[in-house]
């Protein structure tokens, strides 16, 4: 039995196509962090999961593996499938999980995930070689990790050939409000883990990342594409350690 665990809140647009293409799953675990669109509403229509989705409400409080070890706990099936709200697992993923699940040695399984940003699949550049743990058996491992959240799972792991397609950030502003978001959790968690501010990362992290990004990983191959995400992983960076020390200063 394979139970997949979706954390949402606010995704009235993205989660119908995300769940519909986890229906083939025996059980569908919902947690939302209390969303005030149509979110419930959305999942509550799609009569193919009608049957298998149990919704619970948790507040999220900056800490995503805290979540999703909640969304573990509740899950009942012996695999366990996290798949995120903007996220959708491919046919020939869904084939290749229901063959290689409980059909070898192994106890968990990292996912490769395609991006996709204003329409066009990004081959280049960080995105182009992701791959997250997603698929584990449900007690071999605990999330962890405020935000940016990783599942140490205890024991021999390999990587699945197909992907999950990913559409984040439809648009800048959802970029922007999203590079908000997680900036704020990750100034927090940062200095947690030992690492201080300094005013030499300060310019040498986002350079750097767009360094990387565009042009020793070829992300200009992406077109204008490929220059945006370049610049907004840059940024990303950037605002995480401007925070660091606004927190620093304010704490």
């Amino acid at each position: 039995m394979i139970s997949a665990v979706v954390l949402v809140h606010n995704e009235e647009k993205n989660i119908r196509q995300c769940l519909l293409s986890v229906a083939w799953c025996e059980e569908i675990i919902v947690v939302d962090d209390h969303s005030t669109d149509g979110t419930l509403r959305e999942i509550r229509g799609i009569g193919e999961i009608k049957e298998k989705a149990k919704i619970y409400q948790r507040n999220l409080n900056g800490d995503f593996a805290a979540q999703r070890n909640f969304g573990l706990n509740k899950a009942k099936g012996e695999w366990v499938l996290f798949v995120d709200p903007d996220e959708e697992v491919s046919p020939e993923l869904e084939a290749e999980i229901k063959r290689k699940a409980g059909a070898e040695d192994f106890l968990g399984y990292y996912l490769r995930r395609t991006d996709y940003f204003w329409g066009r699949k990004l081959s280049h550049g960080e995105t182009a070689n992701v791959r997250l743990m997603r698929l584990a058996k449900r007690r071999c491992g605990i999330w962890k990790r405020a935000v940016h959240e990783s599942w140490d799972i205890a024991g021999q792991t390999t990587v699945l050939n197909n992907y999950l397609k990913h559409n984040p950030h439809p648009t800048i502003r959802e970029f922007i409000d999203s590079l908000n978001f997680y900036t704020e959790i990750d100034a927090r968690q940062l200095p947690k883990e030992g690492k201080e501010f300094s005013f030499f990362r300060l310019i040498a992290n986002p350079s750097g990342k767009f360094l990387q990004n565009y042009f020793l990983r070829f992300g200009f191959l992406d077109g204008l594409s490929g220059l945006v995400v370049a610049f907004m992983m840059s940024l990303h960076s950037l605002v995480v350690r401007v925070k660091m020390y606004d927190f620093s200063k304010t704490s």
